[in-house]
């Protein structure tokens, strides 16, 4: 509806109560003591590695499923980062490294955001978790598998016609169980929305996960190289881990962990080659 007066020309919509189970699980955030870092890595000779590998072999491997890897390697290492409270007394630490991601899909002419669970990430290699995404990406979907399931949708209806405080009674009930938390939609978050643009900066997500990454751009600086100064490629990224579950101290070292990991072209070295005729 539009109307004109005094203030210029304006448009009223409905907001869309599909949105309403989203803000619902953000809010849950707001319990979690999150630390926030914004840090900067040095990522030059690995898109160098990844530009070779795709010349050689003309096959594509994803920079985000490189990431992934070396995230799923040092949360692995330092399984505090990613570990949930079980009740009120206990933590829950996991081995296997299980990633969110969004994927974008074209469903019915306009692009979705599409949620995707890598599991095991710390088990694969950069090239199953790259074909694993990009599959995820051309696989046709209804609506109702963007909704989980088709009982989901009427789910759906029933969920946001409950009063608010029903609604978050109902979602920290279901998230209450981190064995649950896990087979939905794993521990650690990674959004690469800073990587579509060219302004450099860190997005930091809204997040019910233990561990989240925020991944911005990529952009040329000058960088120090056996006492040499070169022009260098480093990427944004911020991380929010949950003080309730991990202290500083090794918060700290896995993050060093995960800069010596990238900055070494973790998972590049030794590549699967791929000729095509």
């Amino acid at each position: 509806m539009k109307k004109t007066n005094n203030i210029g020309h304006y448009e009223i919509s409905e907001f869309p109560k599909e949105r309403i189970p989203t803000l619902d699980f953000l809010s849950l955030g707001d319990y979690k003591h999150y630390v926030k870092g914004l840090f900067e890595f040095d990522v030059t000779d690995a898109r160098n590695k990844i530009r070779e590998h795709e010349k050689n072999t003309y096959k594509k491997i994803s920079f985000t499923a490189w990431l992934l890897k070396c995230i799923g390697q040092a949360a692995s290492e330092f399984k505090e980062v990613h570990s949930m409270m079980l009740g009120k007394k206990k933590i829950i630490k996991f081995d296997d490294v299980d990633i969110s991601i969004v994927v974008e899909k074209n469903i019915g002419g306009i692009k979705t955001p599409i949620p995707l669970v890598i599991r095991q990430t710390n088990n694969k290699t950069v090239i199953q978790i790259s074909d694993e995404i990009r599959e995820a990406q051309s696989k046709e979907v209804s609506e109702a598998t963007v909704l989980g399931n088709h009982d989901l949708k009427n789910d759906v209806k029933t969920y946001v016609s409950l009063p608010k405080f029903l609604r978050k009674f109902i979602l920290r009930r279901k998230f209450k169980d981190p064995i649950k938390v896990k087979q939905i939609m794993g521990t650690i978050i990674v959004t690469s929305v800073g990587m579509y643009s060219k302004f450099h900066g860190w997005p930091i997500p809204t997040t019910y996960h233990p561990l989240a990454f925020g991944v911005g751009s990529i952009i040329k600086k000058p960088g120090i190289v056996n006492d040499k100064v070169e022009i260098r490629e480093y990427l944004a990224m911020s991380i929010l881990i949950n003080h309730d579950v991990v202290d500083g101290a090794p918060a700290t070292r896995f993050i060093s962990r995960l800069g010596e990991l990238i900055e070494s072209e973790f998972g590049l070295l030794n590549l699967e080659s791929f000729i095509f005729f």
